[in-house]
């Protein structure tokens, strides 16, 4: 008798026209990390359709803080982001791990690929984490990251966070960014306008929300994220 749990559990590649392309030319590393060949599917294991399992414990109290990395502040405009996971029918999603990275206020990653001559933070990280409880919700507060250019390429990126959602399974995993509403760079962007569908593209731009925010100490994002859903056996 064939394991119902897994046969529900497939994650079949999608055909959502809302996705990038695996090769855009403007975005020059498309070009050569791209698929030259049609991908191949391959069947799941027990391992990847079953695990692994977040719940409160997964994260320790004030990962999500990412202005407590150091002896004191970092540089930059305190934000508080903040959103929560759905499925497609607009439900919470529960016992989701977000993860979230971003560069500094001078637009550099605390990162050894990050070479540039923009100065580091010692007091800022720029990574946190967080496992959305039964409502979906997730919060972060941080700075808002700097823009930074793209090397050999004559573009800068806008002001970003990337974010990774894991959900019961390590097939189900959602890597995305968010964007700043009025950011004059988002259109010359070539990853943003990779997706040519302009309702997709306008989905990863935050909502400001003055409410959101600390009074007289940061500015609040709204930042949802809406999960595709699950194709079942």
């Amino acid at each position: 008798m064939a394991n119902t749990e897994t046969e529900e559990r497939q994650y079949p590649a999608g055909d959502d026209t809302a996705d990038p392309p695996y090769l855009h030319a403007d975005y020059r590393s498309t070009v050569t990390k791209s698929p030259s060949r049609p991908l191949i599917p391959l069947d799941h294991t027990v391992s990847e359709l079953t695990g692994p399992v977040f719940d409160a414990d997964t994260v320790s109290v004030g990962e999500n803080d990412l202005l407590s990395d150091g002896e004191g502040l970092p540089l930059g405009e305190r934000i508080v982001v903040t959103g929560r996971v759905l499925d497609e029918d607009g439900k919470p999603y529960a016992g989701a791990l977000v993860e979230m990275w971003q560069a500094n206020a001078s637009g550099r990653y605390r990162h050894n690929a990050d070479g540039r001559d923009a100065p580091l933070d010692p007091n800022f990280v720029g990574a946190g984490r967080y496992v959305t409880g039964a409502d979906g919700a997730y919060s972060f507060e941080t700075i808002r990251p700097g823009a930074y250019p793209v090397p050999d390429s004559g573009w800068w990126r806008p002001a970003h966070l990337h974010f990774s959602v894991t959900g019961p399974s390590l097939m189900a995993r959602l890597v995305t960014q968010m964007y700043f509403p009025g950011d004059p760079l988002l259109e010359l962007d070539a990853i943003y306008m990779s997706i040519e569908d302009r309702a997709a593209r306008e989905r990863l731009i935050a909502r400001f929300d003055s409410d959101l925010g600390v009074r007289g100490v940061s500015l609040g994002y709204e930042f949802d994220i809406v999960l595709r859903g699950r194709a079942n056996g």
